[in-house]
């Protein structure tokens, strides 16, 4: 198994953690997304989109970080890591549906804006973190994990973006609850790290 690959996209760090948690082997090929290769015909025939990661399982490709995590917890995890009862299945798709959308276009563009000078409008973007952040707080008030009431992929698709929200400037002192859960994360068996973790 390939994982192409990016160290410092909450992306790519997605699947690296739950092929940890999973005890999955793989290869990490590092793609040089600054010097533009993920935009290279080689690269264009992986993934037409042109994004990271891309995961390679024995000729089997698949792009785009959710996608990702479908695959891996249901070839790899059985139920336990994706549901199959429609409830339960339904609750993590709900969170995935905001690590793709409030997460994303709040606390993973303002850390881009700050880390990586990208042209999005940064208040605009911490708002919107901010927003995300009291939604998972609320949820987390009452409740372990995102879902299913145990670890799912709505957990693994969330967290990088909320735990590296301070370096898109926003704080994470005003939520205990995500706090919280941050450190049920971090203290999950085969849990690995990421720079800024």
């Amino acid at each position: 198994m390939k994982l192409y690959d990016m160290e410092l996209s909450g992306n790519c760090y997605k699947v690296r953690l739950l092929l940890s948690l999973l005890r999955v082997p793989y290869e990490s090929i590092r793609v040089g997304y600054e010097k533009g290769e993920h935009k290279q015909p080689e690269f264009l025939k992986l993934n037409p989109r042109g994004q990271l990661p891309v995961l390679d399982d024995g000729g089997f490709i698949v792009w785009d970080s959710m996608a990702i995590l479908v695959y891996l917890a249901r070839e790899y995890g059985d139920d336990a890591w994706l549901p199959t009862a429609p409830g339960a299945m339904a609750e993590v798709m709900q969170w995935l549906a905001v690590s793709e959308n409030e997460i994303l276009y709040g606390l993973a563009r303002a850390r881009a804006v700050k880390k990586f000078n990208r042209p999005w409008d940064l208040p605009q973007c911490q708002r919107m973190g901010e927003g995300a952040l009291s939604v998972l707080d609320g949820q987390l008030e009452t409740r372990e994990w995102l879902a299913a009431d145990r670890p799912t992929i709505a957990d693994i698709a969330c967290y990088p973006y909320v735990a590296l929200a301070p370096e898109g400037g926003i704080g994470l002192g005003d939520y205990a609850s995500v706090n919280k859960w941050i450190g049920r994360i971090k203290a999950l068996p085969g849990y690995v790290g990421m720079p800024g973790l």
